[in-house]
């Protein structure tokens, strides 16, 4: 036995939206057995296994387009108009679990899109809240990821400046900086999760207080892949896991302090799993 000390950070895991959209797919899932889920309900794959096995039936888009007279939930991310429109025509219930701050943004958006705004958005390419963000300006609005994409000389001196509610706070500020040190005027709006970004500073504190950090999350999340790289340069002995078998024991020595931590898309379950898969060692 090697006898460490593992303790889990008690602010990771799901944020509001997700465990909304979480607590509504398990009601219905009790009522009657089964429920179409537009996606990947979060981007944890233990997690969509375990809805799975109650019921949940992951679709796609061009599933939906096939289906009628069902319920389909829309996960916390949000969906593009045209899911709306296509619910209609084919006579689907959409159960709307998307979250608050993600329709507040897609408001904004559109009332941008009315104005004829010049609209930027910082996110991640195909992303399923990006998508949604873009179906508020009919696909017009300009997606980037990186300040490297965009050429300041092509840009309209004026834009308006959004971001998806997941990405950094810091980045989004150093963006707004750079587009208006190359002369353009720059809307900015600052849209992002403050729930989302507050866990960065949460989690530098807590990457500091130990020998090692095992950082939790889906492979296919945005966030995890953000968080992790927070954790991993304040404690550079931060590993990543998905599920407990990714677990080396090579990475612990005897009497360490072990620190447990995962994304806004990582149930606490999987994190005390992972925990008591360590305290075995």
């Amino acid at each position: 036995m090697l006898n460490l000390q593992v303790t889990i950070d008690t602010n990771s895991g799901f944020c509001f939206g997700v465990v909304y959209a979480i607590e509504m797919a398990e009601d219905i899932l009790d009522e009657q057995g089964y429920l179409y889920c537009l996606g990947d309900i979060v981007h944890n794959d233990e997690e969509v296994n375990r809805l799975e096995n109650k019921g949940l039936r992951i679709i796609n888009h061009d599933q939906l387009a096939d289906l009628q007279n069902e319920k389909v939930l829309i996960r916390a991310h949000g969906e593009p108009p045209s899911t709306y429109e296509l619910a209609l025509k084919n006579n689907i219930e959409l159960i709307d679990a998307s979250c608050p701050v993600v329709l507040k943004l897609q408001n904004r958006i559109k009332n941008s899109y009315d104005r004829d705004d010049s609209i930027f958005i910082y996110g991640k390419h195909g992303h399923a809240e990006v998508v949604g963000l873009l179906g508020q300006t009919n696909n017009e609005a300009v997606v980037f990821q990186d300040l490297s994409e965009l050429n300041p000389k092509d840009m309209p001196r004026r834009i308006t400046l959004y971001s998806q509610t997941t990405k950094s706070t810091d980045k989004f500020y150093d963006i707004t900086k750079k587009l208006k040190e190359e002369g353009i005027e720059v809307e900015s709006n600052d849209t992002i999760c403050r729930q989302v970004s507050n866990r960065d500073k949460e989690l530098r504190l807590f990457a500091k207080r130990f020998d090692k950090i095992i950082f939790v999350s889906g492979s296919k999340s945005s966030n995890g892949k953000v968080l992790f790289n927070v954790c991993k340069e304040t404690n550079p002995n931060t590993f990543f896991v998905s599920k407990v078998t990714d677990i080396t024991p090579d990475w612990f020595a005897t009497n360490e302090t072990v620190g447990i931590c995962g994304a806004t898309s990582t149930p606490m379950w999987l994190m005390e799993e992972v925990r008591n898969a360590i305290c075995k060692l």
